[in-house]
């Protein structure tokens, strides 16, 4: 990569580093779980009408807006995200103390980056040479957490699903689009991280219903929803060797319901959990199994379950043109020896989601220490943080949008996604939205329905 346009676009964010770092800081200081990511999307507004921003596209009754740079030439629009929220981390020593929210997940590197983009792209002379759009997104609720709080948003039709992509995908965000883009800020220093894919998930919360009675005095009159529970998550852990190596299930699920009285036969207890796999019908085979087996161990001691199954995100599925000019343009910004080429991702992110409609690739970034949402996660190296993000996004928008966005064309001939359109893919995630009543009991036993 040595062509001028390149060179450019690859030593502008240098400039805006102290406005990158302020941004960091200020979101780092005030960090929002998502779709409550307000406060941050005003600071973000309000950054980038100082830039001479003003016409913004916003979701409204959720957080999330862009705004749209035209290059004066006909073209793809090329889409850049910065997502805007936070984990919740109680333990960790910069979160918020009533929330617990903590952004150690780096996104507030991520929306950080992006603004400095924005300010970028204002130079005088840093549009020339390129043709189409650059959208400027800033997104929300890209974790998957509080999955009660998007449940009871999702009763009030504010949103359909908990994933802020996913979500703007239905809203309109992403009608006009072509290619689409976001980096992610992981551990080190002086790298870019490039893996194969990613798998996605479904969402489930479990609901088993007994009977209360007396512990002591009469623990025969009562159906105990405890039980029944740890029979249900021991009857998935003995699926597990059934789920083969290559499609990479995963079942983890937690306790949500609080505690009731030591004296008194729990007769109500709700389990919270994803189901993750490498590809949407991995998903949805072994989510028939572990529903069985939930439904199974509640009609073992005769207490009733209900199972929520809800849309997660999708398997990233990496564009292979796009993978191979990603690691054209990083080699160019850090030299290939700092790039690291990974396997498969066990995590998921909404990036799946785009990726089934959008040529993309979900690469990393260094900068931080630590674990990754853990309590030792800080970041530690601004220019890895902020600079490389930026580079990379100016840099791909070059590569992609320079010489009459003949790359872009391209990839976009070449492309294939798993979906054709924006409304095939909602209609195939909408199905996995599911609400079961586990078991029915009859006057001669059980039938069982997962």
């Amino acid at each position: 990569m040595s062509n001028a346009l390149f060179e450019n676009m690859k030593a502008l964010p240098e400039k805006v580093l102290p406005l990158m770092q302020h941004s960091k800081q200020t979101i780092w200081n005030h960090p929002e779980t998502g779709y409550r990511e307000w406060d941050t999307q005003a600071f973000l507004l309000s950054e980038m009408e100082k830039l001479g921003y003003r016409d913004f596209v916003k979701a409204g009754d959720i957080p999330g807006f862009y705004a749209d740079v035209d290059t004066g030439l006909p073209g793809p629009t090329l889409v850049l995200m910065g997502e805007m929220d936070s984990i919740i981390n109680s333990s960790h020593p910069n979160c918020d103390k009533e929330t617990g929210a903590a952004h150690a997940c780096g996104h507030h590197c991520q929306s950080s980056a992006l603004l400095g983009v924005a300010a970028c792209l204002k130079e005088e002379g840093a549009l020339a040479g390129l043709c189409g759009k650059i959208r400027l997104m800033f997104v929300p609720a890209e974790e998957l957490l509080e999955l009660g709080y998007r449940e009871e948003l999702r009763k009030k039709g504010i949103i359909e699903f908990y994933g802020g992509k996913v979500e703007l995908i239905r809203r309109g965000f992403f009608d006009d689009a072509d290619l689409c883009l976001l980096i992610h800020t992981g551990i080190g220093k002086g790298t870019y991280g490039l893996s194969t894919g990613s798998n996605g998930c479904m969402v489930k919360e479990i609901a088993y219903k007994g009977k209360a009675s007396h512990a002591g005095g009469s623990p025969d009159k009562g159906i105990n929803a405890l039980y029944a529970a740890n029979l249900g998550i021991t009857a998935v852990n003995a699926l597990r060797e059934t789920f083969r190596d290559e499609d990479h299930i995963r079942f983890h699920p937690i306790v949500t319901s609080k505690p009731g009285a030591v004296n008194v036969i729990p007769d109500y207890v709700t389990l919270e959990t994803y189901v993750r796999g490498a590809s949407l019908k991995a998903i949805l085979d072994a989510n028939r199994r572990i529903n069985r087996a939930l439904a199974a161990s509640a009609a073992a001691i005769g207490a009733e379950v209900t199972i929520t199954d809800r849309t997660g995100y999708s398997p990233v599925e990496n564009d292979e043109n796009m993978y191979a000019l990603v690691h054209e343009v990083m080699t160019g910004i850090v030299g290939k020896e700092n790039i690291k080429e990974d396997g498969w991702d066990k995590g998921c992110t909404d990036m799946g989601d785009i990726s089934c409609i959008f040529p993309t690739i979900n690469p990393h970034c260094s900068g931080a220490q630590g674990i990754g949402h853990g309590a030792d996660y800080f970041i530690t190296d601004d220019h890895s943080a902020l600079v490389l993000p930026a580079q990379y996004f100016l840099c791909m928008a070059a590569e992609l949008l320079g010489n009459g966005g003949e790359k872009a064309k391209f990839i976009l001939e070449h492309k294939h996604t798993l979906y054709n359109s924006i409304p095939e893919y909602l209609e195939a995630v909408r199905a996995i939205n599911r609400d079961i009543d586990g078991v029915v009991y009859t006057e001669t036993g059980a039938e069982l329905h997962f």
